[in-house]
């Protein structure tokens, strides 16, 4: 009888062990399914509690430099955050600027558009794999798949979305648009911004807020 449950006891704990599995499997798509719900809704401040701390100090890094930065240092920025700090600084005024922290950013950026519904839009997770306390999930684009992951970490028992794990991807995509535009990186955020406002940004963008 020992050796009957012996040999019975390994199976039940791998049971075990794949069920917890598929459970996480389905709570990080249940999150990206969330994610994607608000953002396609414009429910800012449901979003940002499905995005992990990763991205909230993102966004409270780039609030620092759209206040404090000058025209050097936002030139040398990476395009994408570039273009966020011009698009912060055309969009929202001073006052709403400074009020603003990490999460308050992300909020607005969510609701003025800012964070691209196209990211989510037609896209799906694929293939998850759990480990402990992170996840990827597998691009799925249209229906199909692609090598690209979103990630995901468990913070306070949820499982949080972390979006700039995908900024890669959108950087050489807007790379590769505004090589096309055969306009310089700064000529192309200008216009992209007038055409998305209807208002010309001023020299005064380059200006630091604080």
């Amino acid at each position: 009888m020992l050796k009957k449950y012996a040999l019975i006891f390994p199976v039940l704990i791998t049971f075990n062990l794949c069920i917890a599995q598929n459970t996480e499997e389905v709570l990080v798509k249940k999150s990206f399914d969330n994610y994607k719900s608000a953002i396609l809704n414009d429910r800012g401040q449901e979003a940002v509690t499905y995005v992990d701390s990763r991205t909230v100090r993102y966004y409270t890094d780039i609030l620092q430099t759209t206040k404090n930065a000058d025209a050097a240092e936002i030139n040398a920025l990476g395009l994408m955050d570039k273009l966020m700090v011009l698009t912060i600084r055309h969009r929202a005024t001073k006052e709403e600027i400074l009020g603003f922290d990490g999460e308050g950013l992300l909020i607005y950026a969510i609701e003025k558009g800012m964070v691209g519904k196209n990211s989510v839009a037609n896209n799906t997770l694929g293939t998850i794999e759990v480990e402990g306390t992170f996840a990827k999930g597998q691009l799925v684009t249209g229906g199909r798949e692609t090598p690209l992951y979103f990630h995901f970490y468990k913070e306070n028992g949820i499982w949080k979305i972390d979006i700039t794990s995908v900024f890669s991807m959108g950087a050489m995509a807007f790379k590769k648009m505004q090589e096309d535009s055969g306009y310089d990186e700064n000529e192309y955020i200008f216009a992209l911004l007038e055409m998305l406002t209807g208002k010309k940004p001023g020299e005064e963008i380059w200006n630091s807020i604080e």
